[in-house]
């Protein structure tokens, strides 16, 4: 499937931003012009089933078919968060970045043995009011409240059922294909400390942003810009 974009800046070192299930290309409000800023052009896709692309099928698999299938091959830099780091983990040996960084991502989704609902609790988050976004997300700016109940209202909760076979299950890359950051939230509600040291084990940076939460780049945009240092 080919996934709707929204560039920002203009030039051949390319910079593409992968973002998680709920959200949309509109989630990278301000690390997008951030980037062009610094002589990128940034490509940020809505995956399928999120913002303006089609809905269809789901699995990890096929969200990270349609990175290959939309974006240009030997960027300068791909960033995936969650959802997107995981379908970033999956499509970076055929997309061939020369470096890759890795927010939160969705690698160990937490399973009913950890307290979560699984795809279902995912579902259900479609429903969610901006009062309780706002309670959820106490660090974000009015603005990308906004944003979420409008990315909510165009996604496709199905696409969390897609998800189903990842929960619980062990997801860590083997090794970094590129040379790859793993930018973590404190606490990460994806990687344990455990898997923190062994995905520093085999060979990937691992930084944390200190206070922030999941989506560390609307929780702390300056830590997460900071985090990165080296990677752009």
């Amino acid at each position: 499937m080919r996934l709707h974009t929204r560039t920002w800046g203009a030039g051949d070192r390319v910079a593409l931003l992968i973002h998680g299930i709920m959200a949309d290309h509109r989630t990278w409000r301000r690390v997008g012009p951030a980037l062009a800023a610094r002589g990128l052009r940034v490509i940020a896709v809505d995956l399928r089933g999120h913002g303006a692309t089609a809905r269809g099928d789901y699995s990890a698999r096929l969200f990270a078919d349609d990175l290959v299938e939309t974006l240009p091959t030997g960027a300068e830099v791909a960033v995936g968060h969650s959802l997107g780091g995981l379908a970033l983990s999956l499509a970076v040996e055929r997309l061939a970045p020369r470096r890759a960084v890795y927010s939160d991502p969705a690698w160990h989704l937490p399973g009913p043995e950890q307290g979560f609902g699984g795809p279902e609790a995912l579902a259900a988050a479609k429903t969610l009011s901006r009062e309780e976004i706002t309670a959820m997300n106490p660090r974000w700016e009015a603005v990308d409240v906004g944003i979420e109940v409008e990315t909510l209202a165009v996604w496709d909760e199905n696409s969390a059922f897609g998800l189903a076979a990842a929960f619980g299950a062990d997801l860590l890359p083997a090794r970094p294909v590129v040379p790859s950051l793993v930018q973590l939230a404190e606490p990460s509600p994806m990687i344990s400390p455990p898997d923190a040291a062994e995905l520093a084990r085999r060979g990937f940076e691992v930084r944390t942003v200190k206070g922030a939460g999941h989506t560390i780049h609307r929780d702390d945009f300056d830590g997460f810009m900071a985090s990165l240092d080296g990677w752009i």
